[in-house]
């Protein structure tokens, strides 16, 4: 729209600006143009529009054949929308978008977020929306210039921190330009300015534990005139040896380390996961025949090199609201590392019982008891790995205490969106959990 369309429809809606909202409405419909370009939309896209207002961006973002939900705290602004747009592509909710469920996009086969976010509240809706794990391909957000630049900074710049290394840990940060507060009506006090964030391909940078790795960063850069080794004191690191190693001044403050040099850091106070890798390699397996006779056992890697018949269990754990729990499985496990699972899983030991496994593994992995009731018994075949495994389920809702070297992440799910997620994104599963997804919706 025109400065003068905008005002004329502002006018005929009888909508004046809120502040508090930060409402101030593009009136540039090149610029507008040029950032749904950015965002290179296709119909097979499902896009989240936040804060929409008069539909500068929604009109091309519709023209690109996407799917369009727009998310709008204004009622009089939603309404407007509503029928501006009225397309079975286009759905508005009046809603404030730090309230929506971004779950739900697990089960869209590619999303993107788009917006201009209101300043007063554009961290906290920055952080809520590229959360980790996303189920989210693209974002392109206008921001506030000064929180544009803090989060695409370079090392040993005045705007790089904390909050850089937080965002640029899994995603790539790009600024694109400045945007006049020119643009707007009314004019905001400050510039803004454009940022594209896409997630970092797996193996990108260097294995890392994210929580040992975020835990230095907020300690390093709490005082930035203070040099690291002062500020890490407590990490008992060798400070000669890492500085060396990593390559860096030993008398280096936070904002003069790269981001692979703040991951190479952090690995040096991990702990834990090689010495789990020793404890899982000398494991011992019972190997079984077609109808799940004992036949002998094996050392985890010759059961798995030579995909022999072995036994398993998988636990489905739910709270009271009948949200099931899911791990994101770490990236050190031999297999399937990085995609989602049952809330907890794993091998029958050697001279185990299958109950038993399951009472254990559910100790190991959520650090809980609970009482499991057998759901259903799967045949071992190619789709589970060889594995013969019993499903149980259990009510619990955490807290979850989860291994590191074991699992990366995990979250409760809503069921509707687990099975719109495994329609959808198949390959974000481990086989057996899709195995074990149909073994439990046939039964329920």
């Amino acid at each position: 729209m025109k400065l003068s369309e905008i005002d004329a429809t502002l006018r005929e809606i009888r909508v004046s600006p809120v502040k508090t909202l930060g409402q101030n409405f593009l009136h540039d419909s090149n610029l507008a143009r040029w950032i749904v370009e950015k965002a290179a939309l296709s119909p097979d896209d499902y896009v989240v529009e936040i804060g929409p207002g008069l539909g500068a961006l929604t009109e091309f973002a519709l023209d690109s054949g996407a799917r369009v939900l727009a998310i709008e705290k204004d009622q009089r602004l939603a309404d407007f929308l509503r029928k501006r747009f009225a397309s079975e592509r286009f759905e508005i909710i009046h809603a404030d978008a730090l309230n929506y469920d971004v779950r739900r996009l697990f089960a869209k086969p590619r999303a993107k977020v788009l917006g201009n976010l209101p300043y007063y509240i554009s961290s906290q809706l920055l952080l809520k929306f590229t959360k980790y794990p996303s189920p989210i391909s693209l974002w392109l957000f206008m921001l506030q210039k000064e929180m544009a630049r803090r989060i695409s900074a370079s090392p040993g710049t005045s705007d790089y921190g904390a909050l850089t290394l937080i965002m640029q840990l899994h995603y790539r940060v790009e600024y694109l330009r400045t945007v006049p507060a020119s643009v707007f009506l009314p004019r905001p006090d400050v510039d803004s300015a454009f940022v594209r964030i896409a997630p970092r391909t797996p193996g990108e940078l260097p294995d890392h534990d994210a929580e040992t790795f975020f835990r230095m960063v907020r300690r390093g850069f709490s005082q930035r005139r203070k040099q690291l080794r002062n500020l890490l004191k407590e990490e008992a690191l060798d400070w000669e040896k890492v500085s060396s190693e990593v390559r860096f001044d030993p008398r280096a403050r936070a904002e003069e380390l790269s981001l692979p040099q703040w991951i190479a850091l952090s690995n040096f106070a991990r702990s834990d996961v090689a010495a789990a890798e020793i404890a899982t390699a000398e494991e011992r397996f019972p190997v079984v025949n077609e109808e799940d006779h004992v036949i002998g056992d094996a050392p985890r890697s010759e059961v798995h090199g030579n995909n022999l018949r072995h036994r398993a269990v998988h636990m489905l754990v739910f709270n009271h609201l009948g949200e099931l729990f899911l791990q994101k499985r770490s990236r050190w496990k031999d297999r399937h590392p990085g995609l989602w699972d049952s809330s907890a899983a794993g091998h029958v030991d050697a001279g185990e019982e299958y109950d038993v496994a399951a009472s254990r593994e559910l100790r190991e992995e959520l650090g809980v008891a609970a009482n499991l009731t057998r759901v259903a018994k799967l045949t071992a075949s190619e789709k589970t790995g060889q594995e013969f495994i019993w499903l149980y389920r259990a009510a619990h809702d955490g807290p979850f205490q989860m291994p590191k070297s074991e699992i990366e992440h995990g979250e409760f799910f809503p069921t509707e969106i687990v099975s719109g997620w495994v329609e959808a994104r198949p390959s974000d599963f481990a086989p057996g959990f899709l195995e074990c997804w149909q073994a439990f919706t046939a039964s329920s």
